[in-house]
């Protein structure tokens, strides 16, 4: 073999088997040690390390006998190979990470050994390698991993994320080799047939993704690739398909030592298989980043991790590793939780947890690692977070899954404030923005701007610099844009034409021109998609910045136009593991004068999109050239597109894009491609800002409609309040409690019909009234009712509510008894200490709002002591998929299993386990009397 001089070397058969991998790290130690004496101690623990690696690659996708030989060789170097029985069988080198497991020893080799080779006959397979004294490693005699030879198909994956895919695969290679090492002992787990070809088909897809990434030129974590895949390996897919399902049912009952995969793998593997079955059979692509998927299995932006982002982030941000320890905190979650952010670093998670919910994460985090059922990725879950000072701090948690580029998880949790407002848009100034730009930018665009400034040629649309064009897809008002479809809509709908015409021309002209038609359309798509699926706009933005220098530019920049006619950097990006801190760039720029004539002035006045085949020019007089020349100087470039951002008529801000001079240049082809981006950019900019506007309003009004809960020594009380996940902070739900002058308690909950100001401005009126005639007249609580019934008609006809209002009476040491009476409302609960529950359904009556003078019931039932009177809004409980019993029944167990935990836990478990992701309001009210200790 190869050209060494080898002589006669010792040679043992092994079994395909686990144990087969130590007997010959021992034979072959033994055999160098006596055939090359005084050898170094280092070199035969290499030699030993190599052999079981080779071994266990063997046994694991061979499955054949084993023959392994050792001797010396020519120079005094060692000699190792190891030969099976499956010459078929190609090696798939694989770039895991050390602690990924045994079996990937093909990089080891690769960087220990002197010389390596593979060597194929007709009936076997032989790999080997040599080590000598004093040698350094040769250069990798591997082969790139090619598809199997013959007739090809071919099955384009359109937006595949690399770290997911790296993660997916190297938890696919692990379930495989435990698979295997099952059926070894004994343990067939799967079909033995099955097993084989569901290797062959891991094997397949990996050599199949590993020569589309070496074809691909594209740079960036998403990108699309064409796979020459077997036309007959649909079948070998589905195998593999119903072995990895198998195993993730062992894996999820302990049968395995492997953990089971997380929700967002499993959602990627299906996409996969099904991409590649059903492409082989005719179907058109499906982009990943159109897949509809449900809470917990991640984003529709399958996000790598990337450290940085955590710390440029105006969004409070905290990551966790799998070991539940902290690993970045960014300022602004530092300074809400009153923390300095590397004091964090380094701690358990539950240091920001309240005390009353830390041993539920625990279980919740620990069920995820082995079940891979998650509780609270991927949901917007309304929960307290635990200041330094030990207050409790009112947020809306959203938690997701990222992946590192070898294959680790990283738990990154964005908290918003629900008590406060998340900030403007620019950092310097509230509401939104002016849309107007200022008269002397307005002038510099009718400049003659530097010869290398180029506008493109008409084309048909309105571009004129005094006369911005209208945003492609946007209306004249807020109403419009509130009316406009949603981001995931248009990214769908976008990402599946692409798809479809890319399909229709797969067939015709291969995948080479599928994937350059496919990414001007998938650029589109996911444009939208991004800032419209952000938190806000701030993330949005970031996400923008990423998707662009992966797909388009070296570096991009964001300037948006602030509420008083300024212009604030928002956003720069980088691609490179060397770009600078972008904090350095972002920030208030100098503002446009009628001595701006620069680019980025004309851009912002309403001219281009501009091409710059050199860096721009700058004015000694203008600062805000000055400033762009700079951006240009420190950051680099040889070419760059620089457009206005247009939303409603108006210029919002610019688009810089640039390429650097190793990248093919900007030509005035790409202009329109960076005008259509704009549009989808300034549309989602716009609607994000006016969102943003609505929620700081709302969030005012919430903090002075929340009451202070009474303190009375007898009863504990605790309320909670969360708006939808899906619509303003604030509406037509509420709770109050308040003691009346003969000393009793009373109880509300309530809901005005709507989502938005009015129905809270109703709520907040009807609530004023309640106390009012309550506290006044101090009558049953169906005659109170009625009285604010009668004035509700009098004063606002057309609102319609419901309302319990109850009445806690009792001294002190008990007896209690609840007097209440409800116009249309959810039954309150009643939950005894021992766990017996039932529904208060006497003293139902119409809504408010309906008929006046129609009488209403009243009811009392007995409050036994540490027992809880739950009252809710509808919003916790009803989903359109189920019906109103079934509902009000799964309110009942979940509240009898908390029906001794102390209220704040009680209350914030029926948040995260029944509020997560409800598109209702929720208010939530318990009370439970004990007597005196």
């Amino acid at each position: 073999m190869g050209d060494s001089t080898a002589r006669a070397a010792p040679s043992r058969r092994f079994p395909p088997g686990p144990q087969s991998a130590a007997r010959a790290r021992r034979f072959v130690r033994a055999a160098l040690a006596e055939a090359v004496p005084g050898a170094a101690p280092g070199l035969l623990d290499a030699a030993e390390l190599l052999t079981g690696e080779l071994v266990t690659n063997a046994v694991l996708h061979a499955g054949t006998e084993v023959a392994v030989s050792a001797a010396r060789a020519g120079g005094g170097r060692m000699r190792v190979a190891v030969v099976d029985g499956r010459p078929e069988r190609v090696l798939v080198p694989q770039g895991y990470p050390p602690y990924a497991g045994a079996g990937q020893g093909l990089a080891l080799v690769a960087r220990l050994a002197s010389r390596h080779g593979v060597e194929s006959g007709a009936d076997t397979k032989a790999v080997w390698f040599e080590l000598g004294p004093g040698e350094a490693p040769g250069p990798s005699a591997w082969e790139p991993p090619a598809p199997p030879a013959g007739a090809r198909g071919t099955v384009v994956l359109v937006d595949v994320p690399g770290a997911l895919y790296a993660a997916s695969q190297q938890h696919r290679h692990v379930v495989l080799r435990e698979l295997r090492l099952a059926a070894a002992a004994g343990n067939d787990l799967v079909p033995p047939a099955e097993l084989a070809t569901a290797h062959d088909a891991g094997n397949m897809i990996s050599a199949c993704v590993a020569a589309a990434l070496r074809d691909e030129t594209a740079e960036g974590e998403i990108r699309s690739l064409a796979l020459a895949v077997p036309p007959d390996a649909a079948d070998a897919v589905r195998t593999l398909a119903r072995v990895l399902d198998a195993a993730e049912e062992a894996a999820r009952e302990e049968r395995l030592l492997a953990l089971p995969a997380l929700p967002r793998s499993r959602v990627f593997h299906r996409w996969l298989f099904g991409e590649i079955t059903a492409q082989l059979s005719g179907a058109h692509p499906t982009a990943w980043t159109v897949v509809p998927r449900e809470p917990g299995d991640g984003p529709a932006e399958p996000a790598p991790w990337d450290p940085g982002q955590v710390g440029t982030s105006r969004v409070p941000t905290v990551a966790a590793d799998e070991q539940n320890r902290i690993i970045a905190v960014n300022g602004p979650a530092a300074d809400l939780l009153g923390w300095r952010a590397d004091d964090l670093v380094g701690q358990r998670l539950t240091a920001i947890m309240p005390e009353h919910l830390r041993e539920r994460h625990l279980t919740a985090f620990m069920s995820l690692l082995l079940s891979g059922t998650p509780r609270l990725l991927g949901r917007s879950v309304p929960l307290p977070a635990l200041h330094r000072d030990g207050r409790l701090v009112p947020v809306r948690l959203f938690l997701q899954a990222q992946e590192t580029a070898d294959g680790r998880t990283v738990f990154v949790a964005q908290l918003s404030p629900r008590a406060s407002a998340l900030g403007p848009a620019s950092p310097h100034t509230g509401g939104r923005p002016a849309v107007q730009a200022p008269a002397a930018a307005r002038e510099a665009a009718s400049a003659p701007g530097p010869a290398a400034v180029r506008e493109p040629a008409p084309t048909g649309e309105p571009a004129s610099a005094g006369e911005p064009a209208a945003a492609h897809g946007a209306g004249t008002g807020p109403a419009a844009a509130a009316a406009a479809p949603t981001a995931d809509q248009v990214g769908e709908q976008a990402g599946e034409q692409a798809a479809e015409q890319a399909g229709e021309r797969a067939g015709d002209q291969g995948g080479a021109t599928v994937l350059s038609a496919l990414a001007g359309l998938s650029l589109l798509a996911r444009t939208g998609a991004e800032i419209g699926n952000a938190p806000d706009l701030d993330v949005g933005l970031q996400r923008i910045g990423r998707l662009l220098t992966e797909r388009l530019a070296e570096w991009c920049a964001v300037d948006l136009f602030t509420e008083d006619a300024g212009v604030e950097r928002a956003c720069v990006a980088r691609r490179g593991p060397e770009e600078p801190c972008s904090e350095d760039f972002r920030g208030r720029l100098p503002p446009p004068t009628g001595a701006a004539r620069g680019p980025l002035a004309r851009a912002l006045s309403g001219a281009g999109p501009l091409l710059l085949t050199e860096p721009p020019q700058a004015d000694p007089t203008s600062p805000l050239d000055a400033d762009y020349r700079d951006l240009f100087e420190r950051l680099g470039a040889a070419s760059a597109v620089v457009a206005p951002l247009r939303a409603r008529r108006e210029v919002i801000g610019a688009l810089t894009v640039a390429r650097g001079p190793r990248e093919r240049p900007f030509t005035e082809e790409d202009l329109r491609l960076v005008d259509d981006v704009c549009r989808a950019l300034a549309l989602g900019v716009d609607n994000a800002r006016l969102y943003q506007e609505t929620r700081n309003i709302a969030e005012r009004l919430q903090r002075s409609l929340l009451p202070v809960l009474p303190e009375i020594a007898h009863l504990e009380m605790a309320a909670r309040y969360a708006a939808s996940s899906t619509t303003a902070q604030v509406g037509g739900d509420w709770y109050d409690s308040f003691v009346l002058p003969s000393g009793d308690t009373a109880l509300v909950i309530g809901d005005v019909a709507g989502h938005n100001l009015d129905a809270a401005i109703a709520m907040s009126q009807l609530r004023s009234m309640l106390r009012g005639i309550a506290v006044d007249r101090q009558e049953p609580p169906d005659a109170v009712l009625r009285r604010l019934d009668t004035a509700n008609h009098t004063l606002y006809r057309e609102a319609t509510a419901t309302c319990v209002y109850g009445v806690l009476k009792g001294p002190a040491q008990g007896p209690w008894q609840l007097i209440h009476s409800s116009a249309g409302h959810l039954p309150p609960l009643l939950v005894t200490d021992d766990g017996r529950a039932r529904f208060l359904e006497d003293g139902s009556g119409v809504l408010l709002g309906l008929d006046p003078v129609t009488p209403r019931p009243r009811a009392s039932d007995a409050v036994p002591a540490n027992a809880t009177v739950l009252l809710y809004t509808d919003g916790l409980i009803e989903r359109r998929d189920e019906s109103l019993d079934d509902s009000m029944e799964r309110l009942s167990r979940f509240v009898t299993g908390l029906a001794r935990e102390p209220l704040n836990v009680l209350c914030d478990e029926l948040l995260i386990g029944l509020g997560a992701d409800s598109d209702d309001d929720i208010a939530i009210l318990a009370v439970r009397p004990a007597p005196p200790s």
